[in-house]
Parts: C-alpha cells; structure tokens; sequence
C-alpha cells in the first residue's frame, strides 16, 4: 500500500516550516553577529535591560529577539525571572569552538556565504557557470574553517586515537598527512594531542595556507607541523606516513581528479598504514534521497552547486579506495546529522 498523498493544508504547512527554519538560522547569525549568545553563554538569567546596556542593543529589539528566541527554543526563563538563559547544551554547541558539536560557524556559513551564493544559483542555473570557492579571500577561508572545525576536532580527538596502532604510532613520532589542510584546525590539534608527532597539510587554496601558518605559529607546534601548497607527491617525495586524512574535501574535488588524489594517498601511506575519509555521501537513486541519512549532503550538493563541487555516491567512494589498491575492509559509519566516515588501512 503507497504513502497516502498529502492533503493541501498538509503541504502549506511544510513550506511554512521550511520558511521558519530560514528565519531560525538568521535569528541564530542575528544573535551570534550581535553578542547576544556569548552574552547569555557568560551570563545565564541577563534581562533585555542588561543586554541592551552590556552590548549597546536598542532594547525593543532586542526584546523581540529574546521572545522570538524563546518561541523557538532557543532561550529558555528561568522559574521565577524575568530574564532569559541559553537553552541546554546551546552554549557548547554555539559558544565552544573546541565542542566537537560547535555550529556557529555552519550557521554563519549560511547567511554571509549561502544566502549570496544562492541568489547567483538562480542565474547560474541558465549558463552552468561555477564560482569556486578556492581564492575567495582571508575571510571565507576563515568562516569554512569555522563551519567544519566541530569535524576537525571530533577527527582529532576521537577517530585517530582509536584506530588500531595509530596512537602508539603518533606518540612514537608518527606521522599525519592532511589532504586538503585548510587553515589547519586539525594538523593543531593532532600535534597537540601528541607532542612528538609530525603533520603535514597539503592544500591548493594559499588563503587557507596563510591562516594555517598563523594557526601553527600561535600553538608553537610549527617545527612539527609542514604545510605545503601543491600536490602530496610534492610534499612528502616518496616518504610515507601512518595516517592519511581527509576531513570534507573528497567531494570538494572535481571527479575526474580524484583518482589521482586518493591513489597519491594510498601511495603515501606505509604498509598497515590508515586512510581516513570524513565526507557526505550523495543518494544513489531518488529513493534514497527520501531517507533521513541522505538530507544533509542532499542539501550540499545544492547549497555548492555554484562552487561546481560534486558528492559521490557510496559506490562511487569504494570504487576509488578498490582502483587505488586500498582493497582490505572499509569501516563505514554515520556521525553528526549526515557525515560519513570511512576508514581502511593499506594492505601489508
């Protein structure tokens, strides 16, 4: 028996949840750009009147903010006040860039990129023309960096460790290669995380590298971490590390270059070695674009479809590990609302 077709009140009330979650997502960028939220993260129980004075906020407004806020469970009152707190775990999740569920940056990534890129889609749609996301400056690099830094330190801290040998490895003075580095949130931890390990980042966005080398500079970890820009046969000449990492960049490389690079990984990678792939899957048939582990990269593949980026499949991902002789067992799992990690080790 088919799903009973929805009635029309039923689909208005679907565009109109779809509408509020638009609204929702700006609130948040409202409250994070303004200071509302660390406000509140600092101090649980402020009134309007303390906000408006402590951050210079015309109070009505923010007034509006708070009751709008609490409407949608963002904000909660305490029993007895007149004054609001963050709803619970909204201060890690939205205040705690080293939470591994931090989000402010994905909600920010939304309204100050998604939102202009979206309004170029529209048009795009007509000519097929792609705006990369590579070159667009300090300032994007910074804000993707925000975006994902929740993956990079779940990587970091809790896939790497746990994979068999791999700790050993790294506090022996192991070595981690980063493809596709960004400004090098991960390469920071993992050389925190083990004090005599050595990292190398490869990345082919000089905007990210320059933040990267300021990242490594600040932790002090920078005769331990290289970064390179260019190729990972450039980087490494024939050496070979314990780890190879890739944490939301395989999808962000073009489809006919990605042989190259995960075979360059395998070949980077010494015999019992670990490759690490923390990427979106793309639905392989228009039912599995129905079920709930395929919304997230679902809504990818659209929200960077001008940055002409692509998201394989499953079979499209186990293909790639097989042709680049990666042929033993693939760990495959979900994480987050729609992550996948793969995890294989190199034969021998």
């Amino acid at each position: 028996m088919g799903t009973p077709e929805p009635i029309p009140d039923e689909q208005v009330g679907r565009i109109v949840e779809w509408r509020r979650g638009f609204d929702a997502t700006w609130l948040l960028a409202v409250g994070l750009r303004t200071g509302i939220v660390h406000d509140l993260a600092a101090h649980p129980g402020a009134t309007v009147a303390q906000l408006a004075d402590r951050l210079q906020l015309h109070e009505p407004y923010a007034a509006t903010w708070c009751r709008t806020a609490h409407g949608l469970g963002v904000l909660d009152i305490p029993d007895g006040t007149d004054g609001y707190r963050l709803a619970p775990h909204l201060d890690a999740i939205l205040t705690d860039p080293t939470d591994p569920r931090y989000l402010a940056g994905y909600v920010l990534l939304g309204t100050e990129v998604a939102t202009r890129d979206f309004e170029a889609t529209a048009e795009a749609m007509r000519t097929g023309a792609v705006t990369p996301f590579q070159g667009r400056g300090d300032g994007f690099a910074r804000l993707v960096a925000e975006a994902t830094r929740g993956l990079q330190t779940m990587t970091a801290r809790g896939l790497l460790p746990k994979l068999p040998g791999v700790a050993d490895a790294l506090a022996a003075g192991g070595a981690v290669l980063e493809i596709g580095c960004g400004t090098g949130t991960l390469l920071v931890a993992v050389a925190e995380r083990f004090p005599v390990a050595r990292c190398i980042g490869v990345d082919i966005d000089a905007d990210s590298l320059a933040v990267a080398a300021e990242k490594v500079a600040a932790a002090g970890v920078d005769g331990r971490v290289r970064l390179h820009h260019g190729s990972v046969s450039e980087a490494l000449g024939g050496t070979q590390v314990d780890v190879v990492v890739l944490v939301e960049v395989l999808h962000e490389i073009a489809p006919e270059q990605r042989p190259k690079v995960i075979i360059d990984a395998a070949a980077a990678l010494r015999p019992a070695g670990w490759l690490v792939i923390v990427d979106e899957t793309y639905p392989s048939t228009p039912q599995q674009a129905r079920e709930p582990e395929f919304w997230f990269p679902l809504m990818t593949g659209f929200e960077e479809l001008l940055w002409g980026n692509v998201l394989p499949t499953r079979e499209e991902q186990e293909h790639l590990l097989r042709a680049a002789g990666l042929t033993g067992p693939v760990n495959r799992r979900l994480v987050g609302a729609g992550f996948t990690v793969l995890t294989t080790a190199k034969p021998g």
